[in-house]
């Protein structure tokens, strides 16, 4: 009896050892937790802090951008801790111990800088699957090589960064939710760019369901927690289709109502996954619901909200923005009312978590790229505000 309870206590210990590391965690009736009080924050996208460093190990810009990021109050960032393209492997493949001393050494700068990383492992839905020749529906097969390659990224990058007071949460991927249940699939299924290592062709096997994808989430969180049991564990997920649920249990591309969206987002979040993502941008309001010819973020934002709550698991916006300032209607006017806009929202309506789509990528410079040298630096300065705001707002609940 006393050797039990000795290893009770000292597993409790091991628990709130992790837990001491980790920045947040997810409250027993679901609230984010900092420090064990509840918390609110928005930060940023910095998609390739990491992966640009496989284009070019010598390229350490990533130091300047988390200087940057603490400068302006931002508390953490999302980013791709793994390839998009099989192509991009291929040091991780051939020379492991570079491939994880480039990413020590972004992680050991978010740290020296006090930013925060939700690295999301494997980005792309087909990357995987392409990489060990397989289709994409071997996501949903838990005996496949995809999901062993999964299985073993898993256990070296969260094995590598448990204790560290930088990585917030861990992400499966960007988006799958996606590409599942669609009854055109053969019209969406992945490129096939061969000179990055993707097949030539794509099949009916590489069409996806809600519950292969779900499959691979399920796995991905149960391995996480056997080395890290405390940090929230999300999907990446995009926010649902209009007609998700519809689709999901094939009835067509019928527009949702606000408790099939609710339905939906506990669904594709199972357990033990522990946090809710939705990306919002301006196309998921409009004639969002059924009967619906307009919707407002406030009342999407509301309705996911509920829906996360009732999942008693917090509600992280991955991703959101403003559209495009270089494509009609928009220009760099309307494009920044409707961001600023959207920002807006989210602080309202008390999301505890989200991440502002995109940091110092250049790829998508000419069209929403923010950094400091361009015209859309003020959404730094305007998610500083936010946060301040926030932090006021907090600060004043926890006195009363």
């Amino acid at each position: 009896m006393a050797k039990h309870t000795l290893g009770i206590v000292l597993g409790l210990a091991v628990v709130a050892g992790m837990a001491g590391a980790a920045p947040i965690t997810v409250g027993a009736d679901g609230a984010l937790l900092r420090e064990g009080k509840p918390y609110r924050g928005i930060g940023v996208n910095y998609f390739d802090c990491f992966t640009r460093c496989l284009e070019n190990p010598e390229d350490t810009s990533y130091r300047e951008g988390f200087k940057t990021l603490a400068e302006h109050e931002i508390p953490f960032v999302r980013a791709s801790f793994g390839g998009f393209y099989p192509a991009n492997w291929k040091l991780y493949q051939n020379d492991k111990e570079t491939y994880f001393r480039l990413m020590d050494n972004v992680v050991k700068a978010a740290e020296e800088s006090g930013i925060g990383i939700i690295p999301s492992l494997f980005w792309a839905v087909a990357c995987i699957p392409d990489l060990v020749g397989e289709p994409c529906n071997a996501w949903g097969k838990p005996d496949s090589k995809t999901h062993a390659f999964m299985r073993q990224y898993v256990r070296e990058v969260v094995g590598r960064y448990v204790d560290s007071k930088a990585i917030w949460a861990w992400e499966f991927g960007n988006e799958y939710s996606l590409a599942v249940d669609l009854p055109n699939a053969a019209d969406h299924r992945p490129p096939t760019p061969t000179q990055f290592g993707a097949p030539a062709t794509r099949s009916a096997e590489d069409d996806l369901t809600s519950e292969m994808i779900n499959t691979a989430f399920k796995a991905f969180a149960e391995e996480i927690r056997r080395i890290d049991p405390v940090r929230p564990i999300t999907t990446g997920n995009a926010t649902p289709r209009h007609s998700a649920e519809h689709l999901r249990n094939a009835r067509g591309w019928k527009t949702d109502s606000r408790e099939d969206l609710m339905r939906n987002l506990a669904f594709a979040t199972p357990d033990p996954m522990n946090m809710v993502s939705i990306h919002v941008y301006p196309g998921d309001i409009e004639k969002r619901f059924e009967a619906d010819s307009k919707t407002t973020y406030a009342d999407v934002l509301r309705v996911c909200l509920e829906g996360s709550a009732a999942a008693k698991k917090p509600l992280f916006i991955g991703e959101f923005g403003g559209p495009p300032d270089n494509q009609a209607p928009w220009n760099f006017e309307s494009a920044k009312v409707e961001g600023l806009a959207l920002l807006k929202a989210i602080e309202e309506s008390k999301v505890p978590l989200a991440a502002i789509w995109v940091f110092d990528f250049a790829w998508q410079d000419d069209f929403i790229n923010i950094s400091t040298s361009n015209h859309r630096a003020h959404y730094l300065g305007a998610v500083r505000d936010a946060n301040r705001r926030i932090k006021e707002a907090q600060a004043a609940a926890q006195r009363e």
